[in-house]
Order: structure tokens, then sequence, then C-alpha cells
């Protein structure tokens, strides 16, 4: 089935329906096909994008250790080695 992009607008709750009928929908600018419509077969999750790198990353033991100062101070941090230090939170029971 083919519309005009004003058809398309107009129709397009119809459109979709037609769509997930399992047809295919062309949009005409004038008598120009500029654009197909079809079903998807599936919707893709972040869960699945996540999954993408799965034993692909890598990182040494020390890697979230906390850097010294000397490495802070490499870094350009050093006001951060004169901020007192905050005892963590005990465990909660």
């Amino acid at each position: 089935m083919a519309y005009t992009v004003h058809q398309a607008k107009t129709n397009f709750s119809r459109i979709l329906k037609e769509v997930e009928a399992g047809q295919e929908v062309i949009v005409l600018r004038g008598k120009k096909p500029v654009a197909k419509i079809v079903a998807i077969d599936h919707v893709s999750t972040r869960k699945a994008l996540a999954g993408a790198y799965a034993g692909r990353v890598s990182w040494t033991e020390d890697a979230f250790d906390p850097l010294t100062d000397r490495e802070l101070t490499a870094m350009g941090w050093d006001y951060m080695t004169e901020a007192p230090l905050i005892a963590p939170a005990p465990p909660e029971k």
C-alpha cells in the first residue's frame, strides 16, 4: 500500500494496524517513494546490548583500588590528598 506524506500523517494509526497485519507501507513525496514502513521482528533491550561485551572486557585485580597520593598528584588531583578521610559506615545488621 502507498500513501502520500499528508495521507500518512493523517492516517498513521491505521497504517500501523496495516503494518502489524504484515503489510509493507510505502510513503511517497509526490510520486517519489521516500520511506517504507515495515513490522519489526523483536525489540532489542539494553540488556542485550550490555551482554554483547561479555568476555571482551577485562581488568586487573587492582583496577578498582584507591589511588595513592603519588598517583593523585600525577593526575593533577593533589587537592584530594589533603581532604579529610571519612570512615566507611558500619555494615547494617
